[in-house]
């Protein structure tokens, strides 16, 4: 009896083991995926500023539907929000400092393409509240136009944290079309 109890606690004590390393191996990949979008934004961004640093601006033609032009963001997504108040802005910041805390807190209650949608929601943030406590604004330079009209000047974070949004909100109809189908 003592020997299969002392033989169940190794047997316990080796699953647990298993369960922090793969819990471990998991957080390293997410935490991976999380600075790899981070570095894509950063790198986008110090190089458009480089170049607009160059020139006194930036403005370049690229195709018939593409340019870089780059203007300052002080509000949230695409431009929304940017009113010239101290008072404001850092309360803009302060909500998304929240709204990263609670991502992160969807992360780490989700699994399989949910969480990498939510990772790409947070490297995108993270990048831009970044830009939004270094510069006090943040970099947006796509410029993707048809004929003389412009959509919303962005950034490659705000394309992860778009493509996030636009994957959860699929991935949510998806579900609710299975459930609703298994009822």
């Amino acid at each position: 009896c003592l020997l299969s109890r002392g033989l169940g606690d190794v047997y316990k004590r080796q699953n647990q083991y298993q369960m922090l390393k793969t819990n471990y191996k998991n957080f390293l990949i997410n935490l991976g995926i999380v600075i790899i979008i981070f570095l894509i934004d950063r790198i986008s961004k110090v190089y458009v500023l480089n170049l607009a640093e160059q020139g006194n601006g930036l403005d370049i033609y690229i195709t018939n539907y593409l340019n870089l032009y780059l203007i300052w963001n002080k509000g949230i997504a695409f431009g929304l929000f940017s009113i010239d108040s101290n008072y404001i802005y850092n309360a803009i910041t302060i909500l998304i400092f929240l709204v990263i805390l609670i991502i992160i807190g969807m992360i780490i209650r989700s699994q399989g393409f949910k969480r990498y949608l939510l990772l790409a929601i947070l490297g995108g943030s993270l990048g831009n509240v970044f830009d939004r406590i270094y510069y006090t604004a943040v970099p947006d330079f796509i410029d993707f136009h048809i004929n003389e009209f412009h959509w919303f000047v962005f950034n490659i974070a705000d394309i992860f944290i778009s493509l996030g949004v636009i994957g959860l909100i699929i991935v949510e109809i998806i579900y609710s079309i299975k459930e609703n189908e298994k009822n």
